[in-house]
């Protein structure tokens, strides 16, 4: 579908872009795949197309094709062609205080083995390898307005020879921002609340296993697996054999670090089918501000598994079991680039929280 020209200079003027499959320009800082009915969205339109003045249209998506938001005062559809910007909302605003909180969480999830505060800034050195254990975060409320102490960084990680590393928060890490240096891939930290009512789903009993695809065979009978779920207190060889950082094995100093007590409760999910392992996860339990956190990373299924429910499976265990520990909430980070996995973990009921990318700061 062709833009307007007045949409079209409007759209780039707003930061927005194009994305295949959506016939509209979307926020920048909007996931595609968070667009679909339910989800709250304001949209800035050209009500008269030849006529320019903006209006805002904000409340939940109706539909895409036609696009339908509901107002306060009801259903409006929206010409496409008029759209300047589509961007979706969180279910509820996010505080500072609410980013600070997760970050604490996390932070108490991936420790460093030395720990040392610089004016608000938690600054940890641990494996060299990953950034969450090896990076300065803005935890403390005088970070957001107070410059980055970027010395007394730079002299922590020299003495630990590591490079100075910064772990830089939307909002909270606003004062890095300027700050120049070799930045990290965006990262989409990713929230949802737990609830004693949830259903997260039979755990006495594994998926019927899909065709490799995600589809179900013709005769509409997907395999029955004889498998096995665990979460154990600590990590066993075959586990660490399967774990990986962005699709890549740890070293072994890595994976000790990894394995380590934390400040909190940890668990290590495995998933065998017919006695092979083919699927792990570490999950945390720590806490951020008020409350009580369920943090998981890696989900990692073997390649000859993928696409045919087994994620989904080890996800849902693992919210169980975060809230049988006394979790309240839970939340994970996931690359931009990810599509697979937002697109799962949207289907999981998580939403975007916040941004996250790490600055190794320039000598």
């Amino acid at each position: 579908m062709t833009m307007h020209p007045n949409t079209e200079v409007s759209a780039a003027a707003a930061g927005a872009r194009r994305v295949d499959g959506i016939p509209f320009p979307v926020s920048r800082r909007t996931d595609p795949v968070t667009i679909r009915p339910g989800v709250r969205v304001i949209v800035r339109h050209l009500p008269e197309i030849d006529k320019g003045g903006a209006q805002d249209v904000i409340g939940p998506l109706v539909s895409v094709e036609p696009l339908v938001v509901r107002s306060k005062q009801g259903d409006v559809e929206i010409d496409p062609r008029g759209v300047i910007v589509l961007k979706t909302l969180s279910a509820k605003p996010v505080r500072n205080s609410d980013i600070r909180a997760v970050e604490e969480a996390k932070a108490e999830a991936f420790p460093g083995l030395a720990n040392e505060w610089f004016g608000g800034w938690l600054a940890r050195a641990g494996d060299g390898i990953t950034e969450r254990s090896n990076s300065a975060v803005p935890l403390g409320p005088e970070a957001a307005v107070q410059p980055v102490p970027v010395d007394a960084i730079r002299e922590f990680y020299a003495h630990h020879n590591l490079p100075p590393q910064l772990l830089i928060p939307d909002r909270i890490g606003r004062t890095a921002e300027h700050l120049e240096g070799h930045a990290g891939p965006d990262i989409i930290v990713m929230f949802r609340e737990l609830s004693e009512a949830e259903d997260f789903g039979d755990s006495d009993t594994l998926p019927r296993l899909q065709s490799q695809g995600g589809t179900t065979p013709a005769d509409g009978q997907a395999e029955i697996i004889n498998g096995t779920f665990t979460i154990t207190e600590e990590a066993s060889a075959e586990w660490l054999s399967l774990y990986n950082f962005r699709g890549e094995p740890l070293p072994p100093h890595a994976l000790e670090l990894l394995t380590a007590r934390i400040e909190g409760t940890l668990g290590f999910a495995s998933l065998h089918v017919d006695g092979q392992l083919v699927a792990v996860s570490r999950g945390t339990v720590t806490h951020g501000g008020r409350r009580t956190m369920l943090g998981f990373s890696a989900v990692e299924v073997v390649p000859s598994f993928r696409r045919r429910g087994l994620a989904t499976y080890m996800c849902q265990q693992l919210l169980r079991w975060g809230w049988e520990q006394g979790a309240d909430c839970a939340y994970l980070d996931v690359l931009r680039t990810n599509d697979a996995g937002r697109a799962l973990y949207h289907s999981l009921g998580f939403t975007e929280h916040h941004r996250v990318r790490s600055l190794v700061l320039e000598d």
